[in-house]
């Protein structure tokens, strides 16, 4: 290090790679811990919410990982009040030590077919727990970090932390796939799944030896010493039009459009390559992770980049690329994955023509609705199997057809059928669709040996490199914003709104927006006009502020 200075007069030294290496340790352990419930959400589903239908299980475990994201912004708003009031140092200790013990509790939690519906309940409560946390960790640790930082370097210093969030979904990916190859795919299944769960308290007991060898912010320490600490952070905050005001800029004009590029980059593209192009999860994981792996050190070079240029032009050009690239990106990655099903697709296209009467929404909120209807069944059986679809009205009355190509599969009525009768025409049924659809080429799976996986990686990368440009310099963007009496309330909430609203429910929204239509691409528009949004109200209302004094 140099013998340059911060803003609050102290030298430079080693003790600053301390801080930025036990906040960014400590942080990466933290989304660990996260991650681990996005990576296994197919095993999940089996395990916690086998008492449902297959598609509805799906769901609600894509809305069991969206409520950790959900109560992020309340964990934002009681843990910032604390950090403005009590210190960054000890909040980010609670939170930290809340998140390992609600991740090892999950490691332990009884199967559904054990305890019966107590064992999803636990689950969500767990996860509640983690969002609550993980909504206090995230401005603690950039606040941290950034009051540490040196005049023109806050943009580096803070990119470390936002590797964090890639580096814990890289290392929870690892972890499954050492364990995978460990135990057998088979005993992964049954019970492995639940070591990475249980390694997270080894995990926790590094973290937190690392952080208490931490001191205080020297800007928290120095505005307590002076008196001019806030009292009432969350009325100062949010109560206040001038800085309420900034609040709803940064949620719009900064995190929202940040949120969903990062969420589309990472986990909207697992969920495409496992759920709909049917890759093995194994080598889905692998692919993602070595896209990671190799995008991961953009995150600090767009942080350095920001200290010369500014943080705004780097995070809305990201967005804005991702928005115009995403529908390409998305269709070159089906048909690098599972050429077989972007082949059939283009050759054999599948459209469902019923009575729109006859059609329900896909989602059962109990899980225990039989979808009998002539529409529903083709849909639901299609749906299942990924396989895109056009909607046909018909007139009203008629018996849905699904039409491959030339060839035409009539579906039938179940609702006047006895429960023996309807389970066995359904069987025969869906068996005649699987054949129909497999001589039209449509693979029931990907087959890996046909999976392009040099330009699955490219295209990967590619999606991650957006993810670096919009997330390196956020931190730094949203700490900059604010002033340290309130610093940690006000960043925190618009970050934890963004990413944990904005981005969090993305999966679960985009499986429904392609469940409700029947085209794998149509969950894109969201990310894709959100993105927009953000580009064009951050364009035009926010102030870059890479200069300002962050201890004033």
């Amino acid at each position: 290090m140099t013998d340059r200075t911060a803003d609050t007069g102290r030298p430079i030294n080693r003790d600053d790679r301390l801080v930025i290496l036990a906040s960014s340790v400590g942080t990466v352990i933290e989304w660990y811990d996260f991650y681990l419930y996005g990576s296994l959400a197919a095993i999940i589903t089996v395990q916690f919410f086998s008492g449902v239908n297959e598609t509805t299980g799906y769901i609600f475990a894509l809305m069991a990982f969206a409520a950790g994201f959900a109560v992020r912004p309340f964990g934002a708003v009681f843990f910032g009040r604390l950090g403005d009031l009590w210190g960054r140092k000890n909040t980010f200790l609670v939170t930290m030590l809340l998140m390992g013990l609600s991740t090892f509790v999950v490691g332990l939690l009884p199967s559904y077919a054990a305890i019966g519906v107590a064992a999803p309940i636990i689950l969500i409560a767990m996860r509640l727990l983690q969002g609550l946390a993980l909504g206090g960790e995230y401005g603690g640790a950039a606040t941290y970090v950034a009051e540490h930082a040196p005049p023109g370097k806050r943009g580096l210093y803070t990119s470390f932390i936002q590797i964090t969030a890639t580096a814990g979904l890289m290392l929870s990916l690892l972890v499954i796939l050492g364990v995978r190859t460990a135990v057998g795919e088979a005993a992964f299944l049954d019970w492995g799944w639940r070591i990475p769960f249980l390694v997270s308290i080894l995990l926790l007991g590094v973290s937190l030896w690392i952080r208490l060898k931490l001191a205080e912010s020297p800007a928290f320490a120095r505005m307590k010493a002076e008196g001019r600490g806030s009292k009432t952070p969350l009325k100062d905050s949010f109560a206040r039009w001038p800085n309420l005001k900034l609040v709803l800029l940064a949620l719009v004009g900064l995190t929202a459009g940040q949120a969903v590029v990062w969420y589309t980059g990472q986990f909207y593209a697992l969920f495409f390559l496992e759920k709909t192009l049917k890759v093995d999860a194994a080598l889905a994981n692998i692919l993602i992770a070595i896209s990671l792996l190799l995008a991961t050190p953009f995150f600090v070079f767009w942080g350095w980049l920001s200290d010369k240029v500014g943080r705004k032009p780097i995070i809305l050009v990201g967005c804005l690329l991702a928005a115009l690239t995403y529908f390409p990106l998305f269709h070159a990655l089906a048909a690098a994955a599972n050429p077989q099903l972007a082949a059939a697709t283009a050759s054999a296209p599948v459209s469902v023509r019923a009575d729109p009467a006859d059609c329900a929404l896909q989602f059962d909120p109990v899980g225990k609705t039989v979808f009998d209807s002539s529409c529903d069944l083709a849909k639901s059986w299609l749906a299942k199997s990924g396989v895109t679809y056009a909607n046909v009205a018909a007139p009203a009355g008629s018996v849905a057809e699904v039409r491959i190509g030339d060839v035409v599969v009539t579906s039938f009525d179940g609702a006047a059928l006895s429960r023996a009768d309807f389970a066995a025409r359904k069987t025969e049924w869906e068996a005649g669709l699987g054949a129909a659809l497999a001589s039209a080429g449509y693979p029931a799976r990907a087959d890996s040996a046909l999976v392009n996986k040099p330009l699955v990686v490219g295209i990967l990368f590619v999606l991650v490199m957006y993810v670096t440009m919009v997330y390196g310099p956020i931190a730094a963007a949203l700490v900059e914003m604010f002033p340290t009496n309130i610093r940690y309330t006000s960043m925190s909430l618009p970050y934890h709104i963004g990413n944990g609203w904005f981005g969090g429910f993305l999966p679960t929204t985009a499986f429904a927006m392609v469940a409700a239509t029947g085209n794998i691409y149509y969950g894109l528009w969201y990310p894709v006009v959100v993105a927009l949004v953000t580009v064009v109200v951050g364009f035009l209302f926010i102030r870059d502020r890479k200069d300002v004094d962050i201890h004033a």
